[in-house]
């Protein structure tokens, strides 16, 4: 195919991902300079239409950032008012005290929010200050400047056909340039992937590691509703299977926020975790909570968990990676929207100073600096051992020795150092010849969804005549080596049901649904073989999660 010829537009800073971090960074550069020139590039169909979070809010990002937010009207509505934290067994709950939770912990002062409505806040604050944000472009390339410098992007390619090229309606897009060129594409973003490799950014740093979590949003009987109240449990259904534990949110309109979250270095490539969600939803404490309401949304996303020694080298030539594009989440507080918000903060005003220096393309080494030594930084390092501890010794001695640890990290040091990870979560799937299968009761429709049905709530959807975004390296994996030996998860561990198992004439032939695809990304992460890519699709699709 014949190079595309493309127009090309100049900017001060391109950011790509209108999430926290990259709305973040655009206000924080309108503030130190209304004629900084800022665009910000969203391929969801509008801001907050890709942003999965029942979140507990953290302040302190937004507060660093507009400090008047209340007097601006943030729907930042719903203060945390009590907090719980259960053990689960199959029929019982065990409730931990507050007490001896180390002060992080703490919720006090939080706030249960959709973070996706402070994303279109955000963006509206943004556009006030004069930043250009177009929703429905994504970013399918990144562009190359003569010395290797990331100098751009390019946005709003449309209309390939599926076998990839040129169709009726294409659309080349066009080069977006920029002097910068911030990635915020939250977890295991494409471009971002593409720049750690590129400039190794990994180097010397421990694996990153994740988790999948699924949500539903319900609306429940009032007489139940308890605004304010954040519930956390661990437990029951997933025992020794794997890490992971659950979250419930009450937060207006009688709405809760029901989440799941299964840690991605699970050994039993049997494990479901969709339907361990599900089955989650069958405990007596959570069944009588959800009686008599409905489930009004679905979705999915992974989470980064490898914390402080996880984090990749920030900078690169002509770019930085943002929020959980670099892995800024607290695991334990399951936290990572003020991590995230700081990020784009201090990007903008290192991006700020070197312009102002009359730099560009080089690497913003002030932004790292403050990364590391200033309050993600410390965010970080006080629970840096207690995703590892999880992993290498289990549930309950990492609550023990977890808790100790950040006692101590409070004070200024740790009994242990910083622990590594050691493999990373495709690497710890173990053959399924050492797993029994896993028997799972089938949903009842009540309670408890199957897949599809409940993927219709995400409201998910891409044109089925453009390319896959879903890549095999090597279309014979799945059947001739994922399938006999690891039994192939990937049937079970996409939360919406994309991949499949085909019994045809002539054998087992492997289906790629992409249409169902959530973005979740977590094929990315778990496949055993690391045979699968997954690609920023067309702009616009994905999915499409309520403004609520």
């Amino acid at each position: 195919m014949a190079e595309i010829e493309r127009e090309a537009m100049e900017y001060d800073v391109v950011i790509v991902g209108a999430g926290p971090a990259g709305l973040s960074a655009a206000i924080r550069l309108k503030q130190l300079d209304a004629d900084v020139n800022v665009v910000v590039l969203e391929k969801g169909s509008e801001v907050g239409a890709h942003i999965l979070s029942g979140a507990v809010l953290d302040p302190c990002g937004i507060d660093a950032l507009i400090p008047d937010w209340k007097e601006k009207g943030a729907p930042i509505n719903t203060p945390v008012t009590e907090d719980n934290f259960y053990m689960l067994g199959e029929a019982g709950k065990l409730r931990i005290p507050n007490f001896p939770m180390p002060p992080l912990m703490n919720n006090h002062g939080n706030y249960i929010v959709s973070m996706g409505n402070v994303c279109r806040w955000m963006a509206e604050q943004a556009e006030e200050m004069g930043v250009e944000i177009f929703p429905g472009m994504a970013c399918s390339e990144l562009v190359y400047g003569e010395n290797g410098e990331v100098k751009g992007v390019v946005a709003g390619e449309f209309g390939k056909d599926a076998e990839g090229n040129p169709g009726p309606g294409y659309e080349p897009g066009m080069e977006l340039h920029g002097k910068y060129v911030f990635l915020s594409e939250g977890v295991r973003g494409s471009l971002s992937k593409e720049v750690i490799a590129k400039y190794d950014l990994g180097a010397g740093k421990e694996p990153q590691k994740y988790g999948v979590g699924m949500k539903e949003i319900w609306e429940i009987d009032p007489a139940k509703h308890k605004q304010g109240t954040v519930t956390h449990t661990m437990g029951w259904p997933l025992g020794g299977n794997a890490g992971g534990g659950s979250f419930i949110y009450h937060l207006e309109n009688n709405q809760v926020y029901v989440g799941f979250v299964v840690h991605l270095n699970y050994k039993n490539p049997h494990l479901f975790p969709y339907m361990e969600f599900q089955r989650f939803k069958h405990h007596p404490m959570v069944a009588e909570l959800l009686k008599g309401g409905k489930r009004v949304a679905y979705g999915a996303r992974a989470i980064t968990e490898g914390g402080w020694q996880s984090m990749p080298k920030l900078v690169a030539p002509g770019v930085a990676l943002l929020g959980c594009s670099a892995g800024m989440v607290n695991v334990p507080r399951i936290k990572g929207n003020h991590n995230a918000m700081l990020s784009g903060k201090a990007a903008a005003e290192a991006a700020f100073d070197a312009i102002k220096a009359e730099r560009s393309g080089d690497e913003l080494t002030a932004y790292e600096a403050d990364v590391r030594s200033g309050p993600i930084g410390k965010d970080l390092k006080k629970v840096r051992n207690v995703k590892p501890m999880w992993s290498k010794w289990g549930m309950l001695p990492s609550l023990a020795l977890g808790g100790l640890d950040m006692w101590t990290n409070t004070l200024g040091f740790s009994f242990f150092g910083t622990l590594g990870h050691g493999k990373n979560d495709a690497e710890s799937t173990e053959d399924a010849s050492k797993h029994k299968p896993i028997e799972y009761p089938k949903p009842d429709g009540t309670l408890s969804f199957d897949r599809l049905t409940n993927v219709s709530f995400a409201m998910t959807n891409h044109e089925e005549s453009q390319p896959c975004h879903l890549q095999l390296s090597d279309p014979d994996i799945p059947v001739k080596v994922n399938l006999p030996k690891f039994a192939e998860p990937a049937q079970r561990y996409c939360p919406a049901g994309v991949y499949e198992m085909v019994e045809d004439d002539d054998g087992p032939r492997f289906v790629i649904n992409f249409q169902n695809c959530v973005h979740c990304k977590t094929c990315d992460i778990k496949d055993p073989s690391q045979n699968i890519t997954w690609k920023t699709p067309q702009g616009g699709d994905g999915p499409n999660y309520p403004n609520m």
